[in-house]
C-alpha cells in the first residue's frame, strides 16, 4: 500500500470534492453524481449544485422540482429523487459513519456506502468500482469473465484494504485505474505496482479483465405529442415517479414498445383530436434499450387539457430530461 499511497500523494487527481478534511456532504453528493457518469460530466453539475445548495440543510429545504431541474442532463433520474429524499433524512438525523447505516439511506448501495464510509470517515471499507475491478484483475491475473468474476475481485480487493488512510487508498486505486491502468492502453511503466502485477508478467495486461460479449440493446418505438394552445404555449405533464424519467416533466407520449406505431394507433393514443403534423423523429439511448420517438404536432385552442402550459422559451425552467429536450429542439426547428 505504501507505493500506491506515495504515488497518489504525487499524482492523485485534483477534483473539486477532494479535501484534506473531507466534508461528508460533498463526498456524498459527488458519489451519487458519479454513479454511471464520467468525472468530466459531473464536475460542472457538482459545482452548480454547491453554488445553489452549499449545505445539506439547504438541499433538504429545496423543492424537489428545483433539484430535478438542476439534475436534468445527468440521466438516471431516480438518483435525483433519492438525493433529495436522502438529504431530508440526513438533515433530520445526521450523517451515519458506518457502511451498514449508510446502506439504509435512499439511493445508497454497497459501492456508495463503502465510498462514503472510507472517504468521508476513513473507515476501512472496500470500495470497488469498474476502475478498481480492472486494477485488481490485472494485479492478480484473474482470468475469469466479468460479471461472474465480481465476487472474487471484491474478495481480493478487500484483502488489500488498509486500516489507515482508507479513504486515500480507495481514491488512489480509482485514480490508478482511471489514469494509468486504463482499459485499452495501460501505462505500465508509470504504475507503482508494475513489479507485482501478474498480468504484466504474463503479457495479459491489455486483455484483462475479460468480459462477456455485450448483448445488443433492443429498439423500442413511441410517439410524443407537441401540443400548442392559442397563445403558443406547450403542454407539459409530469411523468410517474416510478419508471424511466420518473418525476420529470415531459410531453405526452404513447407507451414505448417493440413495434412501431401506425398513424391510426398514434391518433387513438393522443390526448385530443387534432390535425396532427409529423415533425420527424428523435433517437435516444437508455442503458438497456434504444428508443425512437415520432414527434407529432397539434393544437388545443382552449388549453383545456390537464397539465402545465408553458411558453417554449421557458421550457428550460422545468425538469426536462435530455430526451424531452431533444423533442423540444426538433419542434422549435419545425
Amino acid at each position: 500500500m505504501r507505493l500506491l499511497l506515495a504515488w497518489y500523494d504525487r499524482h492523485g487527481r485534483q477534483l473539486p470534492w477532494r479535501d484534506s478534511s473531507p466534508d461528508p456532504y460533498a463526498v456524498w453528493l459527488s458519489e451519487i453524481m458519479l454513479q454511471q457518469t464520467t468525472v468530466a460530466t459531473v464536475i460542472g453539475y457538482y459545482r452548480r449544485f454547491l453554488e445553489r445548495w452549499p449545505t445539506l440543510a439547504a438541499l433538504a429545504a429545496a423543492e424537489r422540482d428545483e433539484v430535478l431541474a438542476a439534475w436534468a442532463g445527468l440521466g438516471y433520474y431516480a438518483r435525483a429523487r433519492n438525493l433529495h429524499k436522502c438529504a431530508q433524512e440526513l438533515a433530520a438525523r445526521g450523517f451515519p459513519t458506518e457502511e451498514s447505516e449508510l446502506l439504509r439511506l435512499p439511493g445508497i448501495g454497497p459501492y456508495t456506502a463503502a465510498a462514503i464510509a472510507a472517504i468521508a470517515f476513513d473507515r476501512p471499507a472496500t470500495v470497488v468500482d469498474g476502475n478498481v475491478e480492472r486494477v485488481i484483475a490485472r494485479l492478480h491475473a484473474v482470468k475469469s469473465t466479468l460479471p461472474g468474476a465480481k465476487p472474487r475481485l471484491r474478495e481480493l480487493a478487500h484483502a488489500l484494504t488498509p486500516s489507515r488512510r482508507s479513504g486515500d487508498y480507495a481514491q488512489a486505486l480509482m485514480d490508478l485505474g482511471a489514469t494509468v491502468c486504463r482499459p485499452r492502453t495501460p501505462e505500465c511503466p508509470a504504475c507503482p505496482w508494475q513489479a507485482d502485477c501478474l498480468a504484466r508478467q504474463q503479457g495479459l495486461q491489455g486483455q484483462l479483465p475479460r468480459r462477456s460479449p455485450p448483448t445488443a440493446r433492443p429498439l423500442r418505438h413511441g410517439v410524443v405529442f407537441w401540443i400548442s394552445d392559442a397563445e403558443g404555449r406547450v403542454l407539459l405533464r409530469r411523468r410517474p415517479d416510478r419508471g424511466l424519467l420518473g418525476g420529470m416533466m415531459g410531453f405526452p407520449t404513447t407507451p414505448w414498445r417493440e413495434t412501431a406505431w401506425s398513424p391510426a394507433q398514434a391518433r387513438r393514443q393522443a390526448p385530443l383530436k387534432s390535425r396532427w403534423r409529423q415533425l420527424g423523429q428523435v433517437a435516444h439511448g437508455f442503458t438497456h434499450f434504444r428508443l425512437e420517438l415520432t414527434v407529432l404536432a397539434g393544437t388545443c385552442p382552449n388549453a383545456d387539457l390537464e397539465g402545465l402550459w408553458c411558453p417554449p422559451v421557458e421550457l428550460d425552467h422545468h425538469a426536462l430530461p435530455t430526451l424531452m429536450k431533444k423533442v423540444a429542439k426538433l419542434a422549435k426547428e419545425n
